[in-house]
């Protein structure tokens, strides 16, 4: 999820919505992305629920990955947009902690 939501940040970096909602190749390489996030939070839940504390974001990520994957006629760019630039940031830094967290217990 860390590295998902990091390419996520590379390929919208000196973007606009503008640019975003123009670019279908941009879309589905953000969306696909989203998928993989989304995707990657739900195995991590079902190994361990305690995760969803510890990063409170992680259903809204779910739930999103479910409408990429399932209604994406329902999905418009301008939400993805927002999505990617000012919730995926906070979700980012959390997962990055967290896999900190585990890989420092490891130890």
């Amino acid at each position: 999820m860390v590295t998902a939501a990091a390419a996520i940040r590379t390929f919208i970096a000196g973007r606009t919505l503008d640019d975003y909602a123009g670019d279908l190749m941009l879309r589905s390489a953000v969306e696909r992305q989203f998928e993989i996030l989304g995707e990657a939070l739900a195995r991590a839940l079902r190994l361990d629920a305690g995760l969803q504390t510890r990063l409170p974001a992680s259903r809204g990520a779910i739930d999103f990955r479910n409408v990429i994957a399932h209604a994406d006629d329902a999905l418009s760019a301008a939400t993805v947009w927002d999505i990617a630039r000012n919730e995926l940031p906070g979700l980012a830094a959390d997962a990055a902690a967290e896999l900190a967290r585990l890989e420092t217990e490891r130890q």
